[in-house]
């Protein structure tokens, strides 16, 4: 699809602005919506921006609008489309700004939504599936122009699964994410827990040596999160090529579902750039979540994930977190990667409409038969249930260990900030107490019961740095007589300050514990007799 090709769709009623023939003949490889000053860092070359102009106002001078343009033009924008809803029409400055670096620049009367807008573009870009030669197929002609109607329509998976099967005798049949969750399935398919079918999947054989049932990829460039399978439990009398032509047009429907929910992730971005800012102005918090598709009243419960610091992790991240949530039902959230790394995600706690989580249109309901996860109604059961399903997740990439932390739940969009912090802190302890036994961790802040568990969401540096200067000459291990006082006070301080067990533990005689403990009280200029110097003391050995 090309640019030129939107201003010869008359229920979109747009203006060409400015525009030459060559800016509007560009081919248009996908759609952002976005309100940020410079949104350069969220774009992709070729796709068309849409903009409500609200980062404009007409105080405003010139140099805005042409650092919003440049931004534009460096990345790659096929072309920029500008909402007149904000100031009643598209302020000439900015069609100056386009007209000198070169960016095509329509303008979006009131009366059409951006999402109308996404959806011509996203549709368009699925294609038809019959423009090959028909001795390329095995599946059927009228079937083949049956689902490319029904992709064009934007039909719903259960649908596009349940005609793509029919020729076959409508078998049970699935189509499922990695993690077990059902994406759609035939009416002749039961409901199916997505830990049973996680299962069935690891447990797949190869396509030819599994008579008894089948499983094969949708898309085999897709990610260890974002694969999807479709699975016949029983045999079915097909030969490969055609099972392989209905996996095809669910990859299809999936490509186009993910450049939707990439756009999505543009606001959801911009969300938890303000949550993580201090002091948000009071309105921008409540705007952002609206954005988003969520609530702008709590509660809200944020959760931060991590897949190392490899490239490419951050988005790995923000795509299991996306396919992790998928399996809340009802829940509407919004998943980004973050600025200092890793993804993190807002989620309405709410007890919101089934399926609004998505800003997505046309994306499968997480709540939706064979989602295989419990009802959450509140947020300890969101908590328990993902908590529940983070073992699934780990199983998808045995390369990969992914960690992530929960915050208590946040009261109102004022409270995003310390939620979103919580979550942070309660991932550091879950990589440090991963790391330190080799397996994926989920760790929800209401976890940390323990001293040990509290200072292992602290930063490894702030961590060490304490240990030094609260265990003063006795952090220096390389020397012996050290090392044999540290000894001696952590078994005295596992042992409660009895001087008897202690002795007994270390297999020395009373008086020498009373000599070490009162070295290790000059050394470190503590008293070990009061509680607060004990528990310094004891939080700088769990710090070493």
């Amino acid at each position: 699809m090309h640019v030129e090709d939107l201003l010869r769709l008359e229920p979109l009623d747009l203006t060409l602005l400015w525009g030459s023939p060559p800016l509007l003949a560009r081919e248009i490889s996908g759609v952002t919506a976005t309100d940020l000053e410079d949104p350069g860092r969220f774009l992709q070359r070729g796709e068309i921006v849409l903009s409500g102009l609200v980062w404009w106002s007409a105080a405003d001078e010139g140099a805005k609008a042409d650092r919003f343009v440049a931004a534009l033009r460096d990345a790659g924008a096929a072309a920029l489309l500008a909402g007149e809803e904000t100031h009643g029409t598209v302020p000439e400055v900015l069609v100056d700004a386009c007209r000198r670096h070169g960016i095509a620049l329509l303008s979006v009367p009131v009366h059409t939504s951006f999402r109308a807008i996404t959806d011509t573009v996203y549709l368009r870009q699925w294609g038809d599936l019959s423009r090959r030669p028909a001795d390329h197929y095995a599946l059927p002609e009228n079937v083949r122009g049956e689902l490319s109607r029904l992709l064009a329509d934007g039909a719903d998976p259960d649908t596009l699964l349940t005609r793509a099967v029919a020729h076959l005798g409508a078998p049970p049949c699935y189509v499922l994410s990695a993690t077990g969750r059902t994406v759609a399935r035939t009416p002749a398919a039961p409901p199916l827990p997505a830990r049973q079918a996680a299962r069935r999947l690891k447990a797949a054989a190869p396509f030819a040596a599994a008579p008894a049932s089948t499983t094969l990829r949708v898309d085999p460039d897709a990610s260890p999160y974002g694969q999807w399978f479709l699975h016949l439990p029983g045999p079915v009398d097909a030969p490969p090529r055609m099972l392989h032509e209905i996996a095809e047009v669910f990859a299809q429907y999936r490509q186009g579902l993910l450049r939707r929910r990439a756009a999505a992730r543009v606001p959801a971005a911009e969300l938890l750039d303000l949550a993580a800012a201090p002091r948000p102005g009071p309105a921008l918090l409540p705007a952002a979540l609206r954005a988003c598709g969520l609530p702008d009243h709590g509660p809200y419960t944020v959760i931060a994930v991590s897949m190392g610091a490899e490239e490419g992790a951050a988005e790995a991240g923000a795509e299991a977190l996306d396919e992790l949530l998928r399996h809340l039902p009802g829940r509407r959230f919004a998943t980004a990667r973050l600025a200092t790394g890793g993804a993190a995600a807002v989620i309405a706690t709410d007890s919101g409409a089934p399926g609004a989580e998505a800003p997505v249109p046309g994306a499968p309901c997480a709540g939706a038969p064979g989602a295989g996860a419990p009802a959450a109604d509140a947020p300890g059961a969101v908590v328990a249930t993902l908590k529940g399903l983070w073992p699934t997740l780990d199983a998808c990439d045995d390369a990969t260990l992914p960690y992530g932390g929960i915050s208590t739940p946040a009261a109102g969009p004022q409270e995003l900030n310390g939620a979103l912090e919580q979550a942070r802190y309660a991932l550091t302890a879950a990589v440090r107490a991963g790391s330190a036994d080799g397996t994926a961790q989920l760790t929800a802040v209401e976890d940390l019961t323990t001293l040990d568990a509290l200072l292992a969401g602290i930063p490894a540096d702030v961590r060490t740095a304490f240990g030094v200067h609260a265990l003063g000459p006795l952090a220096d291990g390389t020397n012996p007589s050290h090392r044999m006082l540290l000894e001696t006070l952590d078994t005295f301080l596992a042992h409660n300050g009895s001087w008897a067990r202690t002795a007994e533990a270390l297999h020395l005689h009373v008086n020498t514990v009373h000599y070490r403990i009162g070295r290790v009280e000059l050394l470190t200029g503590r008293d070990l007799a009061r509680l607060d110097h004990k528990l310094d003391l004891k939080a700088a050995l769990l710090c070493r």
